[in-house]
């Protein structure tokens, strides 16, 4: 394996991606967003984020010092919503506990809110070409194949041995100016090359290392056998409009599905729902078709029922938004798609 590190530097140098707007910087701002933004999100779904995320926060000062509400509502659509919540906390801390400067070791960053030792790795390495090792979902697939590591992942002692695995790879010290590109290399391979479905190893520079190629069988590998039971729940959204077209919206509470989102009111019945209205607005209420939106390991089947009632009216905590108001909220994505088309 010792030229393994060198073989994927030189493919990355050609054949990687190397014209990703977060690349070819090392400022720890730009790369800890991309990173952050990346994490279980295809990149085309981040490229529009990540510009107007730098448009509207061009440092880690203007993102601090912004109201959660606007980087929630840039978020919006963009799923996984702790991300953006940590995203505000993490530069709060960068900003009041290490002077707006990123720490420059993983081990440090690694400590700010929403960042594993793998980001950590991943910025520390590209911006100040630490010697660390990152071990995300598409690095996990590369090494476990190229090694042959067939133990389970489900158990956090074959997890940390992969880690161990992983630094062994790194570049010698000697090669440490090569980091930045290994990392993006060994994230590249897993990316477009060592994929979980008939992966291209015809055209993979680490094929003359890599065990499960020569044992035909790369889809085998990782192994992983405890996976998270998907479910199923049912919940009736209250889209209730005032007589000029507002409509009734409510932050979500922390924790929970949504939290900090602005929301239509959730109800788990149809019968908790008419309770909250007022009995005039019972008798007019209009059904809509129901969907289901897909969450990483659950099923919302989503029931929307409209109502009008009069402005005075109000379900727990929010307040009426026109809709000229909504659309600058930060909302589920379901929400919002529904909003627009009604």
């Amino acid at each position: 394996m010792a030229g393994f590190s060198e073989r994927v530097v030189r493919w990355q140098r050609t054949h990687g991606r190397n014209a990703l707007p977060w690349q070819n910087t090392r400022d720890p701002y730009r790369v800890w967003l991309s990173e952050i933004m990346l994490q279980q999100t295809q990149v085309a779904a981040v490229l529009g984020y990540y510009e107007r995320f730098l448009q509207r926060f061009p440092d880690v000062q203007a993102l601090a010092a912004a109201p959660l509400d606007d980087v929630l509502a840039l978020w919006s659509g963009l799923g996984y919503y702790s991300r953006a919540r940590n995203l505000h906390r993490c530069a709060q801390d960068v900003v009041a506990l290490h002077g707006g400067a990123f720490p420059r070791t993983a081990a440090v960053l690694a400590t700010l809110p929403g960042i594993g030792p793998s980001t950590a790795a991943a910025i520390s390495s590209f911006c100040f070409g630490e010697r660390a090792a990152i071990l995300d979902g598409n690095v996990k697939r590369v090494l476990t194949r190229v090694l042959g590591f067939d133990d389970d992942l489900a158990l956090a002692a074959n997890e940390r041995r992969l880690w161990e695995h992983a630094r062994e790879l790194l570049p010698t010290h000697e090669l440490h100016e090569n980091m930045p590109r290994y990392t993006q290399g060994v994230m590249d391979l897993g990316a477009t090359v060592c994929l979980p479905r008939n992966p291209s190893c015809l055209i993979c520079p680490a094929q003359p290392d890599c065990a499960a190629a020569r044992q035909g069988r790369p889809e085998a590998f990782p192994v992983k056998t405890r996976k998270l039971k998907r479910s199923a729940e049912s919940l009736w959204l209250l889209h209730a409009q005032a007589g000029d077209g507002s409509v009734w919206l409510q932050k979500r509470p922390t924790p929970g599905v949504w939290a900090g989102l602005y929301c239509l009111p959730v109800f788990a019945s149809r019968d908790a729902l008419e309770d909250a209205l007022p009995p005039t607005a019972r008798r007019r209420l209009r059904e809509i078709e129901p969907f289901v939106h897909v969450l990483t390991h659950k099923d919302l089947h989503l029931h929307p029922v409209q109502a009008v009632v009069t402005s005075d009216w109000g379900a727990g905590e929010g307040k009426w938004f026109s809709a000229s108001e909504w659309p600058a909220l930060g909302l589920p994505a379901p929400v919002r798609r529904f909003l627009e088309r009604v």
